[in-house]
């Protein structure tokens, strides 16, 4: 009886915290507050900004262009929103855009806002508009609780306590899960990667948002074939939590049409 009533909690629990995300429309499981990832995230980013080589955005042309991109898309995705009557869903967003001097092909956006951009992700975009693809794609995951759904899956599949304290940011264990999926170190995807839904989901809004900030989303496709040449070797797709460039592209291509629709070119 114990069994069975502890099943019937979880799955109430897993029913209740069910909720139609704002972003994408789809149905995900949320039980950790994002005011508390947002708490947490703070304190994540600025450690990392404070063991990194942050480059200065008023002597170094690239660190402003990093934040010039990303204030346009914040703009626009706060604009869209609110506009829709959905702005609560940047409730607490306190944007930062960062550049660190750092040869991986990489950047990611923690809740609340906060971004970093790796130097060694500006040779293969090239451009602005595809650093805005970029970005657009790091800064779904965060809006669409993409993060938030990774640790709640990890929180039943590790049979954590899903009442009580584990909603605490005192609790070892969610800070476990955090730095899992959070941590700059775990953006690569080795310990909770995005599923492929997520990722699919970050591209097509992404794609979207960039466009709405006045960058030409065309840009997608050329720039995930230089990534494609710059990844070297990988596994299948079936093999890997991440798209496949080719089936990546082809869905990019798929919502170009849709993408176009919110772009006017951005002036200077």
């Amino acid at each position: 009886m114990k069994k069975l009533a502890l099943i019937f909690a979880v799955l109430s629990i897993f029913i209740i915290a069910c909720s139609r995300n704002a972003v994408t429309g789809r149905k995900q499981l949320t039980l950790l507050p994002e005011a508390q990832l947002q708490q947490m995230a703070v304190s994540e980013y600025q450690s990392f900004l404070s063991q990194s080589k942050v480059l200065n955005t008023t002597s170094n042309k690239d660190a402003e262009m990093v934040r010039r991109v990303g204030t346009r898309i914040a703009n626009a995705i706060a604009n869209y929103y609110a506009q829709q009557g959905k702005g609560d869903i940047l409730s607490g967003y306190k944007w930062e855009f960062n550049l660190v001097d750092n040869k991986e092909v990489n950047a990611w956006c923690m809740p609340g806002g906060k971004v970093v951009v790796y130097t060694g992700l500006l040779p293969v975009a090239q451009n602005e508009a595809a650093l805005a693809i970029v970005l657009g794609h790091e800064i779904t995951h965060a809006v669409a609780g993409h993060g938030n759904e990774r640790m709640s899956q990890g929180m039943l599949a590790q049979g954590l306590q899903v009442a009580g304290d584990i909603l605490t940011s005192r609790n070892p264990q969610v800070n476990t899960l955090f730095n899992s999926v959070y941590a700059p170190g775990a953006q690569v995807g080795v310990l909770l990667p995005n599923s492929r839904k997520q990722e699919y989901e970050a591209d097509h809004f992404g794609l979207i948002f960039a466009a709405m900030a006045g960058y030409n989303p065309r840009e997608a496709v050329p720039f995930w074939q230089r990534m494609s040449k710059a990844g070297g070797q990988k596994p299948p797709e079936f093999l890997s939590s991440h798209p496949s460039d080719e089936n990546r592209i082809a869905k990019l291509q798929a919502s170009m049409e849709e993408a176009l629709k919110y772009y006017t070119p951005v002036t200077k």
